[in-house]
């Protein structure tokens, strides 16, 4: 038995997400499409994270057990063949049977891409959140700044949210001119429902008016999702890295 481990990349706007639902299509679904024709049966996947309707990768991973000895090159290529325009296949590479590519993550970075001009750009209207007014970006990065560290984010999650906990831990995080571009890049060791969505929510609150007299670790203190800001749209947010322990396992020093 072999535990293949595969890199991909996915436009997520025509998607339901990527794990497989009943009510619509996702990259999940796809995926194990197109393994099915390439291996031949239904090999089960395992994703590393769950992603939102409409939201994007950059760089996702699966692992896939599997009896067929299909060497890794090849079967990027096949699978490939199969798999739609807006959904790519980038690496494969053997794993020792123990890897699990969700439980083994130890640290995700996403980044949140707003077009910052008076007018839409009609190669941009499914792939960044159109945002036509002054953004004040070094307003908004030294309010950013209060995210980093451990912190109760519940204030940060929408309704619905199952996890047992919602302490966690923000590495990293920027707020970025590109031209007409704002791009926000937030790094950690997990995320809860919605939550990046709800940050950048918050620090546009910051950008056009939220009072002086509050700041965003008062919101974080308070654990009142009222006071934060609302959840932007899906289709500007992309999961851009996916970090594993490359102590513990070697084979993935590389990615």
């Amino acid at each position: 038995m072999r535990n293949l481990l595969f890199e991909i990349s996915y436009r997520g706007t025509r998607y339901c997400g990527y794990q497989v639902q009943k009510n619509g299509i996702t990259v999940a679904q796809v995926l194990q499409d197109a393994v099915e024709q390439v291996f031949p049966r239904r090999e089960p996947i395992v994703g590393c994270s769950r992603t939102d309707s409409g939201v994007h990768a950059n760089q996702y991973f699966f692992h896939m057990l599997t009896d067929s000895s299909i060497p890794c090159e090849r079967a990027v290529f096949a699978l490939n063949r199969y798999l739609p325009e807006d959904v790519a296949v980038l690496s494969c590479r053997e794993v020792p049977q123990g890897f699990h590519a969700r439980y083994d993550c130890v640290g995700k970075e996403y980044l949140y891409k707003i077009w910052n001009m008076p007018y839409k750009h009609p190669f941009e209207a499914d792939l960044s959140y159109h945002y036509p007014y002054r953004m004040r970006v070094e307003k908004m990065e030294k309010a950013a700044r209060d995210f980093l560290g451990t912190h109760d984010f519940r204030a940060f999650c929408s309704a619905g949210a199952d996890a047992e906990s919602t302490v966690r831990t923000i590495t990293g995080i920027s707020v970025e001119r590109d031209g007409g571009h704002v791009i926000i890049r937030v790094s950690g060791d997990g995320f809860l429902y919605n939550m990046v969505r709800i940050m950048v929510g918050t620090l546009l609150y910051v950008n056009y008016g939220m009072p002086d007299t509050e700041s965003v670790a008062d919101i974080i203190r308070s654990g009142e999702r009222t006071r934060a800001g609302h959840t932007v749209p899906a289709h500007g947010l992309y999961l851009n890295r996916v970090f594993y322990d490359v102590e513990k396992w070697s084979d993935l020093a590389e990615m």
